[in-house]
């Protein structure tokens, strides 16, 4: 569900590392509430940094930042609660099954072995995985285990998740498998801030893009906002004429 409130929110966010520079140099950023929002750029741009940030895995040296309606300075532990992490590769364990991964994961959460049983349960229907959750993940696909991956991080129903990377390394069909996955997620009402290097990724998931460039955002939109911008026929297009000329 779109609400008016963002459910990411940055204004002049700066982060600096000794002897590199700057790596975010006024980064402002407003994702709405159930979207799936692309964060691009080449690399070395800041958009991991971001990322890292915004799910307080890094501290920033200027600026604030909001998510999910919580302070990322003052209030990590609040922020933590309500987000989800899926990095570029599977965190899952290929010696478990699907199954034991998730009551696993939901059990370092906290969750009583029942809770973690039947959150298991729901989390292998909603992404297609009950056939093979008794099977050890090192004989998964590539798609399934990224799936299940998306699972693990939404095992405490996170209101906001970040997505670095998410089909890195897959095959066609398996990426395919994750964009369905991602836009279930977002029509079900979670936010979702996706990084990725594949423009044909968030031509077709990405409501609103954030290009950034050396620490910057060079440009913002919606992607048949940003192709028109530059006179460009495809994402590609636009992401080189824009980013060449920042």
């Amino acid at each position: 569900m779109i609400t008016d409130e963002p459910a990411i929110w940055t204004q002049g966010l700066r982060k600096s590392y000794p002897g590199r520079g700057a790596a975010l140099d006024g980064i402002d950023l407003a994702v709405p509430a159930g979207t799936v929002h692309g964060l691009l750029g080449p690399n070395g741009a800041g958009k991991t940094t971001t990322v890292r940030i915004l799910a307080t895995l890094a501290g920033f040296d200027a600026g604030q930042a909001w998510v999910a309606g919580r302070n990322v300075a003052r209030d990590r532990a609040g922020v933590r609660a309500r987000i989800g992490v899926a990095g570029q590769y599977a965190a899952v364990d290929g010696v478990l099954s699907g199954r034991q991964n998730l009551e696993m994961f939901a059990r370092l959460h906290r969750m009583r072995a029942k809770a973690a049983r039947q959150r298991a349960d729901e989390l292998l229907e909603r992404f297609d995985l009950v056939e093979a959750a008794g099977r050890p993940v090192r004989g998964y696909s590539g798609g399934m285990r990224r799936r299940l991956d998306l699972a693990v991080s939404l095992i405490r129903s996170p209101r906001v998740l970040f997505l670095d990377e998410p089909t890195t390394g897959l095959d066609p069909r398996s990426r395919i498998e994750v964009w369905d996955a991602v836009r279930e997620l977002a029509s079900s009402g979670t936010t979702v801030l996706l990084t990725t290097q594949y423009l044909e990724e968030a031509d077709r998931l990405c409501s609103r893009i954030t290009m950034v460039d050396r620490g910057r955002v060079v440009a913002e939109g919606s992607p048949e906002e940003l192709k028109a911008s530059v006179g460009g026929r495809d994402l590609d297009e636009a992401f080189l004429l824009i980013t060449e000329g920042a």
